[in-house]
């Protein structure tokens, strides 16, 4: 018999990712909203989609396209994806074996991981890295190895040598990024020559982010791991309909695969999700008729960028190059001698212009005197936050 004197206690519960805790856009979202910022940090738009496609969604769940979908998606989205994959980069994927609709790329991005990693495998990430990969990869039992980006004027490389001397016997995948978060680097054709090098022979498999491939600029090409059949061939490819259509609280992209690696996909795709959310993607599906809109996306972020860029070119910050995603890096050494993190929690409370240090992008917090500010945002956002930062 429970003694109505003993107090209930929680049993002490071993973590799984004793590294990670609270992320850093979560904090810096929190602390912008609490002193007022201009929330530069996380990325998000803080504009919405177009109206054409909430009037497609709606008109699906009129239609009553409201049950579960097929666990790999609604057929009309991924022919779809297909049909785009197809006229952008000439691959052909096929519809029904080799497109799976995921609850975001995250989703996509962990499934590809679970489904191909296993205890002692490691994992080849860039650093600096989006927060997501190595938890999923610690999470597989797997060991992240992290080969650095350079930084000099030009921006930020991958040095491919490096990337080549990291491989061995246990190398199980290696995940790029491109365009590139937080660096905003986009990976040209060299570089996936450098890769094919790097694999060939091997069996190695790739996991492309793709998720900005609509946000190239200056007139360049996303060069999709899609483009190169030596690499399609052992690769998942990602992409994201939330950055696309700016609907990022939608949480829907997609993963294209050769048949045999997305057999496995989905193995573990339908006990993590099954399915995702059937009128959006009836909704995004009908959208998709139309390519301008993601055509027309680069136009669109480009001239964010330059504006944002322009407003910045006289104060004492050294912009970076930023040739992909919505993302700006800086330095900031004529300003501060502050860490990353203090750099950008100053910018939040007496600039009042959130930032993300890109030490947070790496798995032992390296310093570079480097912040990444977020221009998917309106243009007044833009010139409010600009104003306060040509104070600085």
């Amino acid at each position: 018999m429970i003694s109505s004197n003993t107090l209930p206690t929680t049993p002490t519960l071993t973590t799984r990712l004793p590294a990670v805790g609270t992320t850093v856009f979560t904090r810096m979202s929190q602390l912008a909203a609490q002193a007022g910022a201009v929330n530069l940090g996380q990325g998000f738009p803080d504009f919405g989609c177009e109206r054409s496609l909430l009037t497609a969604v709606n008109d699906a769940m009129q239609a009553d396209f409201n049950q579960y979908p097929m666990m790999s998606g609604a057929p009309v989205l991924r022919q779809a994806i297909v049909a785009k994959i197809a006229a952008l980069y000439g691959h052909h994927y096929h519809v029904d074996s080799e497109i799976t609709v995921t609850a975001g790329a995250t989703q996509a991005l962990t499934t590809a991981i679970f489904c191909c990693v296993h205890p002692g495998d490691e994992v080849i990430v860039i650093e600096p890295v989006y927060d997501s990969y190595v938890p999923a990869i610690t999470l597989a039992g797997g060991v992240p190895v992290a080969v650095e980006m350079e930084v000099g004027a030009a921006g930020y490389t991958v040095p491919w040598a490096k990337v080549a001397a990291a491989v061995n016997s246990r190398t199980r995948l290696i995940i790029i990024n491109t365009p590139h978060n937080p660096t905003s680097t986009v990976l040209r054709a060299a570089d996936l020559q450098a890769l094919a090098d790097i694999v060939r022979g091997t069996d190695v498999l790739i996991l492309s982010d793709e998720v900005y491939e609509h946000m190239v600029y200056d007139g360049h090409q996303h060069e999709s791991v899609s483009r190169y059949p030596e690499l399609a061939a052992r690769a998942f490819v990602v992409s994201s309909f939330g950055k696309t259509y700016h609907v990022t609280g939608w949480k829907i992209g997609y993963v294209a695969a050769p048949a045999a690696l997305m057999a496995e996909f989905r193995k573990v795709h339908q006990y993590n999700v099954f399915s995702v959310n059937t009128p959006m993607q009836h909704g995004i599906a009908s959208y998709m008729a139309d390519p301008a809109p993601y055509l027309e996306l680069p136009g669109f972020y480009q001239r964010k960028r330059d504006l944002f860029r322009d407003g910045l070119k006289n104060s004492r910050f050294e912009l970076l190059p930023a040739d992909g995603t919505y993302f700006q890096c800086v330095r900031y050494d004529k300003i501060s001698s502050q860490t990353e993190a203090e750099f950008a929690e100053w910018l939040t409370t007496d600039i009042k212009v959130a930032a993300i240090p890109v030490s947070a992008f790496y798995q032992q917090g390296k310093e570079s005197g480097i912040v990444r500010f977020c221009f998917a945002k309106r243009d007044e956002t833009l010139a409010l936050a600009l104003e306060r930062l040509g104070k600085v």
